[in-house]
Formats: C-alpha cells, sequence, structure tokens
C-alpha cells in the first residue's frame, strides 16, 4: 500500500496553524479502500496524498485518512492543526458525542487520540462535502479506487 504525494511547498515553511481536508471511501462495505489528504495553510495546498489501503468499510478508511492527515500535518507544525472531515460519525464520535462501539473502529480512534499529542492545539470539523477543498481529498481517492491493477 503505497501512497502518493504531491507537495507544492518545502516542508521548511512551518506554519503555526495547518488546516488538512481528509476523505476516505470504499467500494462495497466492506471493501476495496482507498484514502485522499490534502494539508494546507488557508487556501494554499501545501500537500496532497493518496493511498489504497486494502479492504475496509468506508468508516473505517476515513479514519485512517485523518490519521495520515494528522501525519503528514506534524510534519508542518506542531502548534494548531484543524482537521475537516465530510464524516459526521467520525467528528461526533472524536467530540465525545458519540460513542465508538466497534473495536476496529476504537483501535483507529485510539490512533487518532495518540497523534493528537504532537499538536498544542486540535480541532475537528464536519464539512459538506461541496466544500472545494474536500471535493480534492474525494478526488485523490477515488483516483487510487479506480487506479487498474496489474
Amino acid at each position: 500500500m503505497k501512497g502518493s504525494r504531491a507537495s507544492r511547498t518545502s516542508r521548511s515553511c512551518i506554519s503555526k496553524m495547518i488546516y488538512t481536508n481528509s476523505d476516505g471511501g470504499s467500494r462495497g462495505n466492506p471493501g476495496p479502500a482507498a484514502i485522499g489528504v490534502v494539508v494546507r495553510e488557508n487556501d494554499s495546498i501545501l500537500e496532497m496524498y493518496n493511498e489504497n489501503i486494502g479492504k475496509a468499510t468506508n468508516n473505517e478508511a476515513e479514519y485512517f485518512a485523518l490519521i495520515r492527515a494528522l501525519q503528514l500535518a506534524a510534519t508542518y507544525t506542531k502548534e494548531e492543526v484543524t482537521c475537516i472531515l465530510d464524516s459526521e460519525l467520525v467528528v461526533k464520535q472524536l467530540l465525545g458525542q458519540y460513542r465508538v462501539k466497534n473495536e476496529r473502529m476504537l483501535k483507529l480512534f485510539l490512533q487518532v487520540q495518540y497523534l493528537q499529542e504532537n499538536f498544542k492545539k486540535i480541532k475537528y470539523v464536519h464539512v459538506k462535502r461541496e466544500d472545494q477543498f474536500q471535493q480534492i481529498a474525494d478526488a485523490l481517492l477515488n483516483i487510487k479506487l479506480d487506479e487498474k491493477k496489474p
């Protein structure tokens, strides 16, 4: 499961506030799954990433995408990160509004909790799929899902 990175700027441009847009999806539930991530400073894209992640549910793929987003964001800042997702379920679980009942999802949830420690401040925001950067993350994951296997 090798990911593709497209970087637009040097990591030496460390910002105080970074935004991530992440999206995960599967074809079938569970089924072949992929993730797409956009790391940005306001409206300026710093990096784009996509990866096939094997077989997963849609919700698991959303968590995998967020995990990669947090890992990438940590290379740009240790200060503040705002993580933007179109998965209302994942955002509400991270905000403590919903419980995580599924054992596989709980492992991913705990991995996110661990990665949060890399930042002084973290915020989770749910957006509609119409968000321009969310559309890019979605397109990135669909590129991977559409790839033909050799």
